[in-house]
């Protein structure tokens, strides 16, 4: 139960409720003034539901795309690891438990970065990931002296490419969003739409019961901020605050690098 109220309130929040307000003063304002009118209900298909359900098929499919490339990095980051412990012939060497080390702490400045909204810290998370880039490089090249052949530390430099190119991909997830002008426009007409179609509300006061007048406005309201909160929760994938957001656990790669 406490899980299904968090994630109710994480879609019904104060917007709905300044909407849902401004909704109802409007369709009573309209209904005692005598402002009535018969607007097409299509319109908000057309007009708000439409690009507010392509935005979130966006957001969606950015979120999917941002799992399957930490998947990407953690699958090779093991890989490099269980390169480093198996196919030296030297076993006495600290190669595999300095790999796990960079690996943890890359994972934590990644959490670091994407969770950051400040553009400077962003930046600075970015270079140090790309230092620990650079020293698990420079650590392959000792498995030379430990029995590894060239072919082998060139397929083990492949994998590190690799997980160079998942942060990448994530990197370019978190910076590049959902169109901004289409977000921006959904939005303003999510958040004036239950406010101009008062008169439209006001229209159908005869065809319910008493109090039950303003079931339509609510209903409104709170469909259409809901939907542009969910939107905004997938468009931030990497934030942890919403239910559907990309965790960065470095204790889950960790464990399997033993």
């Amino acid at each position: 139960m406490k899980k299904v109220l968090k994630s109710f309130f994480l879609i019904i929040n104060y917007k709905t409720l300044v909407i849902t307000a401004l909704s109802v003063i409007s369709t009573y304002v309209c209904y005692h003034l005598g402002l009535t009118a018969k607007f097409p209900d299509m319109l908000v298909g057309v007009a708000i539901v439409f690009p507010v359900v392509f935005s979130i098929g966006s957001a969606y499919n950015r979120r999917e795309l941002a799992l399957q490339r930490f998947s990407d990095f953690k699958g090779h980051a093991l890989a490099v690891y269980f390169a480093t412990r198996d196919w030296t012939t030297d076993k006495q060497n600290d190669i595999p438990q300095r790999t796990r080390t960079i690996v943890e702490y890359m994972i934590v400045l990644m959490r670091s970065m994407f969770t950051s909204r400040h553009e400077k810290d962003i930046l600075a998370n970015e270079k140090k990931i790309f230092q620990y880039f650079s020293d698990l490089s420079l650590l392959m090249m000792d498995l030379k002296n430990h029995g590894v052949q060239a072919g082998e530390l060139s397929r083990v430099n492949q994998y590190i490419s690799k997980m160079i190119i998942a942060f990448d991909n994530l990197r370019i997830v978190h910076v590049y969003r959902t169109p901004i002008t289409l977000r921006a426009y959904s939005k303003v007409f999510i958040y004036i739409f239950p406010i101009v179609y008062g008169p439209y509300f006001a229209s159908t006061f005869h065809d319910f019961s008493a109090h039950l007048e303003y079931v339509m406005p609510v209903l409104y309201s709170f469909i259409l901020v809901s939907l542009d909160n969910i939107q905004d929760h997938l468009e931030h994938p990497f934030d942890e605050v919403g239910e559907d957001d990309v965790r960065f656990d470095e204790k889950e790669v960790i464990m399997h690098m033993e």
